[in-house]
């Protein structure tokens, strides 16, 4: 069925934890609550079910090979951003690449003003959710009004019998410059932080992973304190080089979407959990093959003009061993 890593033998000691941002990955359906008004047949997009379907069918190749390379097979867990609704994630799962898979989700709608969502993957197989539940990030406009943004989103489940802690994430974006904006990911960060804090409050232990785009690189502030307040590693910190990132703007890359995880991942035992390696999951397929932008994120859409790509992200992974 997937044919990009044959012969690469089922590793069952292993599992892949992911993120993906899929880019704006909306139905055909005009919400009348949601500024969805860009992705509608008739729209100055033209997004039409035929380009849904292939986006789905790209989207699904592109979840099923994360972390196959090492493991043998699909990642157990995927945090997602940019997801319109649950109709759209249910459509992803029915789709060519996934249908055959166990994968289950769980999703909450979010105030954001786009009606984008933040969601989390998992194949029901090795993972089972004990618990989930959003947590709002109230931030203000230069006016003082609500600026509403996504949720982040806490899952806790076992992973082939462990109990692990998954956060997801989409911060606020640098649309209006990146020190203007970078209050909101702060606030965002500290948000991560108190949930990080309550869990610990019930198990000092707690092994946590946090996933998302975060739209600040490992070395920004709101990221710095995440790692150095929370006791977490960031194994990304030293994946972004001047060619090498998860998206790309005016030629410059950045590694917004990150994994980090709490220390605990490292004791050695055989029962448990240990991080094993991360990677930004950038094969040539998610790539434009030529021209000035090659190499970079082959997009669904460059503005209004429709490419048939994946997304402007590529993907990133941890795999843990145990």
């Amino acid at each position: 069925m997937n044919d990009l890593y044959e012969d690469i033998p089922v590793r069952d000691d292993m599992q892949t934890i992911a993120f993906y941002n899929l880019e704006n990955l909306f139905d055909l359906v005009d919400d009348e609550t949601t500024n969805d008004d860009d992705f509608l047949p008739k729209s100055v997009k033209n997004w039409t079910p035929k380009r849904y379907k292939n986006k789905l069918r790209k989207l699904g190749f592109a979840i099923s090979n994360i972390g196959r390379q090492e493991t043998g097979k699909h990642p157990a867990i995927v945090g997602l951003a940019e997801v319109e609704n649950a109709k759209v994630i249910e459509d992803l799962l029915d789709s060519k690449h996934l249908e055959d898979y166990n994968y289950s989700y769980v999703h909450y709608d979010s105030p954001d003003e786009r009606g984008i969502d933040v969601a989390l993957l998992y194949d029901a197989a090795a993972f089972k959710v004990i618990a989930s539940e959003p947590f709002s990030v109230q931030l203000t406009d230069e006016f003082g009004l609500p600026d509403y943004t996504r949720d982040i989103l806490l899952v806790t489940g076992q992973l082939d019998g462990e109990t692990i802690h998954v956060i997801v994430n989409h911060w606020s974006s640098r649309r209006e410059g990146e020190k203007e904006t970078e209050h909101k990911r702060i606030l965002s960060s500290d948000r991560v932080g108190e949930i990080i804090t309550n869990l610990k409050l019930e198990n000092e232990d707690a092994k946590i992973v946090v996933v998302g785009d975060f739209n600040d690189d490992p070395h920004s502030n709101s990221i710095k304190r995440l790692v150095e307040n929370y006791n977490l590693y960031n194994p990304m910190e030293t994946l972004r080089s001047f060619n090498r990132g998860t998206s790309n703007h005016r030629r410059q890359w950045n590694l917004f979407d990150q994994v980090l995880f709490s220390t605990n991942f490292f004791k050695t035992t055989d029962k448990l959990f240990e991080y094993q390696t991360a990677n930004i999951f950038d094969e040539e397929f998610l790539k434009i093959f030529k021209g000035k932008y090659k190499g970079t994120p082959f997009r669904t859409y460059v503005g209004k003009k429709y490419k048939g790509g994946y997304s402007d992200h590529f993907p990133v992974y941890a795999i843990f061993k145990r």
